[in-house]
């Protein structure tokens, strides 16, 4: 599209040009490319306070510009943590996810075994691991 500076009545028109090319410019950075990244935290325990914790860290995702997948947030709609065989489903169903994100996530300051074997798997595939405490600030390991 292009933005006319000057207006319908054949004026120039600045302030209405510089309003549109603004507009026209949100519009092209939302669809952007926005990399998918694992978003890993706790899940088992106090599960309505590790549910709403990676909420936020999700949305902490889409703030810094990706696109967070967060299998725990999923996969407990449907299946049984406190079943084994469907809690093994569902790690298996996130490790599939896992494969598809650029980054993996990592969130909080204890490492649950569910994470463990997120975390061993995305080191042993080699993908490119972040941490990040509770209160969102990245740490260097």
């Amino acid at each position: 599209m292009s933005i006319d500076k000057f207006n319908s009545e054949g004026y120039f028109d600045p302030t209405a040009y510089e309003a549109m090319t603004a507009v026209e410019k949100e519009e092209r950075a939302l669809r952007a490319f926005r990399p998918i990244v694992y978003i890993c935290s706790p899940y088992a325990g106090d599960v309505e306070k590790n549910i709403a914790a990676a909420q936020d860290y999700s949305r902490f995702a889409v703030d810094k510009g990706y696109i967070p997948i967060a299998p725990h947030l999923l996969f407990p709609q449907f299946l049984n943590d406190a079943n084994p065989k469907e809690r093994q489903l569902g790690l298996f169903f996130g490790n599939a996810l896992m494969s598809k994100c650029s980054e993996v996530w990592v969130f909080g300051n204890r490492i649950s075994a569910g994470m463990e074997a997120e975390i061993k798997r995305a080191k042993w595939k080699n993908y490119r691991l972040r941490y990040f405490t509770e209160e969102l600030k990245e740490v260097f390991q």
